[in-house]
């Protein structure tokens, strides 16, 4: 689709991304590993190596995050050579709930007003997420799900983006054709082509940009200024 968005009669919905678009892990990934690990005798490991080590892990494993095993990999890879015992073996069960918990998130302070305005001029909101079991009642407990008509989620679908299916999934459920659809996410491949590649219009959301442009947004607050609302 084009980078410019159509007539504003013509979008009936917005979809979104969850993380990195509505939601940050809290303080980060690393610190909660590091709290964690802690407890079960690992203390000499710093939040800032175990970010480091999560990041790695996570570019070489992301596509086995729909399911507690996968996770289980990817934690084993992120803590290799720094723990005498595998995570899975050990504390993995602690850290998986911790991600569950609402406190181990914090919701971006652009969210919560424009999906209020949004809502508020008559678009219908979902979500699209490539994310595990934990999402529905993870959004139920930060108070979010009940902004969204539905909630799209890959490891429920069976494909993750940028596969057109979970974004088909998404066409059915709100009954429009994707060309009525703008979908906001924080990834070029997953969420602004995958999308495009659908059908949907998408912006990208990069908030260490210091300029909007045609195919992003600096804060959800120009979403509203794009839509003109």
């Amino acid at each position: 689709m084009s980078s410019t968005l159509p007539p504003i009669p013509s979008l009936k919905a917005v979809t979104f991304d969850v993380g990195a678009t509505l939601i940050k892990s809290w303080p980060s990934v690393g610190q909660v590993y590091a709290e964690v690990a802690g407890r079960h005798g690992l203390r000499h490991l710093s939040a800032e190596l175990l970010e480091d080590r999560f990041r790695i892990a996570w570019s070489r494993q992301f596509h086995l995050t729909e399911t507690r095993s996968g996770w289980e990999q990817l934690v084993d890879e992120a803590f290799a050579g720094l723990a005498p015992i595998p995570p899975s073996q050990s504390f993995f069960p602690e850290l998986y709930d911790r991600f569950a918990q609402p406190d181990a998130w914090r919701i971006f302070d652009d969210v919560p007003p424009v999906l209020e305005g949004l809502a508020a001029a008559g678009f219908r909101l979902a979500v699209i997420s490539n994310w595990d079991e934990r999402l529905r009642d993870l959004l139920r407990r930060l108070h979010l799900d009940s902004h969204f008509e539905a909630i799209v989620v890959s490891c429920e679908v069976g494909h993750r983006k940028p596969d057109r299916a979970i974004f088909d999934e998404a066409t059915r459920q709100l009954g429009l054709p994707a060309g009525q659809i703008l979908h906001i996410g924080d990834s070029v491949e997953m969420d602004l082509m995958g999308a495009r590649n659908a059908g949907f219009h998408a912006l990208r959301i990069d908030r260490t940009a210091t300029e909007p442009g045609a195919d992003h947004l600096c804060s959800m607050l120009e979403l509203l200024e794009r839509l003109r609302l």
